[in-house]
């Protein structure tokens, strides 16, 4: 029989209490359970076939007419290197193995932050048997946890997703971008539109994206903000005992349901600091997804028969995402949702009417002019920070 050292709270347990000895140095998230988690969920189980050749070349295509329109009108480069940027049809499997591997450094940030939050003012181990079994959890079987609830997240994200981008994080500097064709295609069968001109559309909206977020000050920008805010969790003990009930520690799978429903605990360890950061992550989201919208109607309504179809179709299916898809966002501080599109439609719609569309160029001039939690609602007031009149 195996020996729990002091602190385990899985004593009696054998598997549990085994298990959790093993991750007691394995960092802080298990990437071996992310991976295997992420495949998973991403593939339901299954084997998935190779993209089509013939569809990497449609979108080589499509991507060449995209880049040429986006660089004329937003006057970014798209490119990292100076080579045209690559748009790669992959599996929802290499999707989600390469996202992980994208968000590394946001994911072990965050699981350092909740492991910390999870043990930290908590009293003395033995204090109150919760207490020790939070302390015990964080502190040993936590990687795995995190790791397997990582993975299942981005799992989750590649049965949905069509870029990279629909959720605005900075990714390493690279010139290829990822699309899922398996869901483009489903979406497109399931909205009756024209294939071409959906890959078109999707195109255009990532490397617009992929354009904004490749101008250094805003990648680091936005970088900072969010590892500030996945970095700033705390614990309310006693909201999390109220949180958690009855939970038998002895139970393996009561204690997976309550440890496994984030959303539950998240409202209970999300701290005062990260309420108050969360209007800056915005603005700037804001300001970004307000843009690429703007691109989008400025270069798509000529270049797509089909745009005002596809646009309704896609802008509509962004703010119905389900339960995981809002998690995801409100754990990482990316809450995007129809107001934040609204908001900043109407901010960079004010700032056209007030200055015309050449003022849109000093957004990503220099991080100084980066709009505030203040500007974003007020785009004369922004124009007046930026000195340009009014």
């Amino acid at each position: 029989m195996s020996e729990s050292g002091p602190g385990n709270p899985f004593e009696g347990v054998p598997f549990l209490g085994d298990l959790a000895k093993m991750l007691q140095s394995s960092g802080p998230v298990s990437w071996d359970a992310a991976k295997q988690f992420a495949m998973q969920v991403a593939t339901d189980g299954g084997s998935e076939p190779n993209p089509d050749p013939i569809e990497r070349i449609k979108f080589e295509e499509l991507a060449r007419i995209a880049d040429l329109h986006v660089a004329n009108v937003t006057g970014l480069a798209t490119s990292t290197s100076g080579r045209i940027v690559t748009v790669l049809p992959v599996t929802r499997g290499e999707w989600a193995r390469r996202t992980l591997d994208a968000w590394r450094p946001l994911l072990e940030r965050l699981s350092t932050s909740l492991t910390a939050a999870g043990t930290a003012g908590q009293g003395e181990p033995g204090d109150d048997p919760l207490t020790s079994l939070l302390q015990g959890f964080s502190a040993a079987f936590g990687p795995l946890l995190f790791g397997m609830q990582a993975g299942a997240m981005v799992g989750h994200l590649a049965t949905r997703t069509l870029g990279q981008y629909d959720l605005p994080i900075p990714r390493p500097a690279s010139d290829e971008l990822l699309v899922v064709g398996a869901n483009i295609d489903a979406f497109g069968e399931e909205w009756s539109l024209p294939i071409d001109d959906l890959r078109l559309w999707i195109c255009l909206s990532e490397l617009t994206t992929h354009a904004v977020l490749g101008v250094p000050h805003v990648r680091r920008r936005l970088d900072e903000l969010l590892l500030e805010y996945v970095g700033g969790f705390s614990v309310d003990p006693a909201a999390l005992e109220s949180r958690l009930g009855e939970v038998d520690p002895t139970d393996p799978q009561a204690l997976q349901r309550a440890l496994g429903d984030p959303a539950a605990l998240l409202g209970a360890i999300q701290s005062p600091a990260q309420q108050t950061q969360l209007p800056r992550i915005e603005a700037l989201v804001a300001t970004i997804v307000g843009y690429v919208d703007w691109v989008m109607d400025t270069v798509g309504t000529t270049l797509i028969g089909s745009y005002g179809m596809l646009t309704e179709a896609l802008r509509r299916r962004r703010v119905e995402a389900g339960e995981g898809d809002r998690f995801v966002g409100h754990l990482l501080g990316l809450e995007v949702g129809q107001r934040q599109y609204d908001r900043g439609e109407a901010f960079i719609a004010g700032v056209v009417e007030r200055a015309g569309a050449e003022a849109l160029t000093r957004l990503w001039a220099d991080e100084s002019d980066l709009p505030t939690q203040n500007d974003i609602d007020a785009p004369g007031l922004w124009l007046a920070r930026i000195d340009l009149p009014d």
